[in-house]
């Protein structure tokens, strides 16, 4: 009997090893570091005019790397300002090692931080629940609303807590990556234990036109190198096909049908292009600054 599909983010520790071998493979973070340091002066230009605290929150912060680089540009557009980073993190060990990164930080003495261990819907929940409405300079979500139930009202919710001159951001993968095409076609196939719903940044664009909100959206070109998939038996491999597809064990427990149809897909010029004999996954992300 075929062992079932099960989700990968419910096996945290194969999530982490995939995770980690997506980062190592893609441009990702390279490609979001870019966009920090020569984009994000620019958006966080007026967040603190005037203010004595700046209020940020992170929904979503992973293990810190990511918000640290947004500190450091907070701090070079207002230094000696002081900076109130509250994150909302669900996974106790991600906590942990942005814990550690803050620790192996220098110039961080200004910067007050507040982790709160639960997703965002319980953070919101509880706000309303103590009927408090704390209201921030600047807000981001990187990454993160493939694991939010109602995502509309996630961003209603967030964007009715902005100040007037702060900026909401958040990143998603492009309507152009390879992300959109694969999920598009199989996400009925793959198990969604734990992620809600792939969506991309035209699905983004959609509700926010719907609200009336005004945004800009800006291309974030990365790919990811899936050569090793190809290769049978690939421990790097096996674990990104894992984190492609939000299956643990996916080689080894899809339907052969299945698996040969992704195998190619994956290879198909929609989702990767062979440049050099690698085959590079289009990875392009979308970065969409909100104003209140």
């Amino acid at each position: 009997m075929a062992t079932p599909m099960k989700g990968l983010v419910s096996n945290h520790a194969r999530y982490v090893q995939s995770f980690n071998v997506f980062l190592a493979k893609s441009t990702e973070h390279q490609s979001m570091g870019e966009f920090l340091e020569t984009q994000l002066p620019a958006v966080i230009a007026s967040i603190g005019n005037g203010k004595s605290t700046i209020n940020i929150l992170s929904v979503g912060g992973g293990a810190g790397e990511i918000d640290l680089l947004i500190l450091s540009k907070v701090q070079a557009r207002y230094p000696g300002v002081s900076i109130n980073n509250e994150v909302i993190e669900p996974s106790g060990g991600q906590i942990t090692m942005y814990k550690e990164h803050v620790a192996k930080m220098s110039d961080l003495e200004n910067v007050k931080f507040t982790w709160h261990k639960e997703t965002s819907y319980e953070f919101e929940s509880q706000m309303n629940t103590e009927k408090k409405s704390k209201k921030w300079d600047f807000i981001h979500m990187i990454q993160v609303l493939y694991y939010v139930k109602d995502i509309p009202a996630t961003i209603q919710y967030f964007h009715s807590s902005l100040e007037t001159q702060a900026r909401l951001l958040i990143i998603v993968g492009s309507e152009n990556s390879g992300w959109k095409r694969l999920w598009r076609k199989y996400e009925t196939s793959f198990p969604l234990e734990g992620l809600c719903t792939y969506i991309s940044s035209d699905d983004i664009k959609r509700i926010l036109d719907s609200a009336g909100m005004n945004y800009q959206v800006q291309e974030l070109p990365s790919h990811l190198d899936i050569t090793s998939c190809f290769t049978e038996g690939n421990k790097d491999g096996e674990l990104l096909l894992d984190f492609l597809t939000t299956t643990c064990d996916f080689s080894k427990t899809a339907p052969p049908e299945l698996k040969r149809q992704v195998m190619e897909e994956l290879r198909k010029p929609g989702c990767s292009e062979e440049r050099d004999g690698k085959v590079l996954f289009n990875n392009n992300m979308s970065a969409i600054v909100i104003e209140p």
